[in-house]
């Protein structure tokens, strides 16, 4: 069993203390930014900041990955970037439900980038729950890591076989059971979460869309926080490259959320990641040699790239 960990990462010690600190400021000052100073007002996102949030948000994980490279050694600097474009690219998944979610319940875009604020603060903290969770796996019970390997292989698969789903939320079970459940008014009241109404309290479309939007972060949890745990074990590796890409899925959703049609073929690319991920725990028995971080960084990145390509090449006349 000692096999598995040294094939995933040579699980070394915890990072000090200050590491996680100064991780945490860096979130917390971003957070605090982004709401207090750059977006007091409610207002339409413009392409051009758009795409400077994007590089901004960017820029910040390399960086942080490179000072991952100097503080502990280019091994982990190569799990983080590794971690950070599978976080990354499975959050595309995420900008298309999104996007169904806002436009089923008609939350202008003027208020979608408040809903997304708060979603992706409450994602901060379930996803920790989650890898606390994994880890707690791990350390106890090794073999877990090889049902996370043959879950990724099956949604790999499944993935390339499931037909395109029938995306009408508002006819969906769980669109139904929250309305059954709590008061609902289809009017959007301003950037207001909650209202009153004779007496009674009501959510707004706004706040029903961030029920929805954690909720499905839960769910999209279950194939990232397996796949980040099968390429490494260490939690101060797994949570930051979590973080990072949950930080900056919400400029990519503002660049993207208009064409995420054209990256079709993306989830085939996505699949083969996510099969080659759950395989890797399975060659070192098979053909008897190990897969390094290096080769995973650079799989990953050609398969990213390949699929990303033939997207917008083949619909290039949309």
């Amino acid at each position: 069993m000692e096999n598995i960990t040294n094939l995933l990462s040579h699980h070394i010690a915890l990072p000090t203390s200050w590491m996680w600190t100064g991780f945490a400021v860096i979130v917390l000052t971003v957070l605090y930014l982004d709401l207090f100073v750059f977006h007091r007002h409610s207002e339409e996102p413009k392409l051009k900041s758009t795409i400077l949030q994007c590089i901004f948000y960017i820029s910040l994980a390399i960086l942080f990955g490179l000072f991952v490279i100097y503080e502990r050694g280019i091994n982990d600097g190569i799990l983080f970037f590794t971690g950070y474009m599978v976080e990354e690219t499975l959050s595309l998944d995420n900008i298309f439900v999104i996007s169904v979610v806002f436009s089923s319940l008609g939350v202008p875009r003027i208020y979608q980038h408040r809903v997304l604020f708060w979603g992706i603060l409450g994602a901060l903290v379930l996803r920790l729950c989650a890898i606390l969770a994994g880890e707690a796996l791990v350390s106890n019970f090794h073999w877990v890591l090889y049902l996370f390997s043959a879950f990724l292989i099956y949604t790999g698969i499944h993935m390339v076989l499931e037909k395109d789903k029938d995306n009408d939320f508002e006819n969906s079970k769980l669109f139904k059971f929250i309305s059954k459940h709590f008061h609902v008014t289809p009017k959007i009241e301003g950037e207001h979460f909650f209202v009153k109404h004779n007496g009674k309290h009501y959510i707004t479309p706004l706040f029903f869309a961030l029920i929805v939007i954690e909720l499905m972060d839960v769910i999209f949890a279950l194939d990232s926080i397996p796949a980040i745990f099968l390429i490494t074990t260490d939690v101060f590796i797994v949570y930051t490259s979590n973080i990072f890409a949950i930080l900056g899925l919400r400029a990519l959703y503002f660049l993207l959320a208009e064409m995420v049609s054209r990256f079709a073929y993306l989830k085939y690319a996505l699949s083969v990641i996510l099969i080659f991920i759950g395989s890797k725990i399975f060659i070192p028995h098979i053909f008897g040699f190990e897969i390094s971080p290096v080769i995973s960084l650079v799989v990953t990145f050609c398969l990213i790239l390949a699929g990303i390509g033939i997207s917008l090449f083949k619909t290039r006349k949309e």
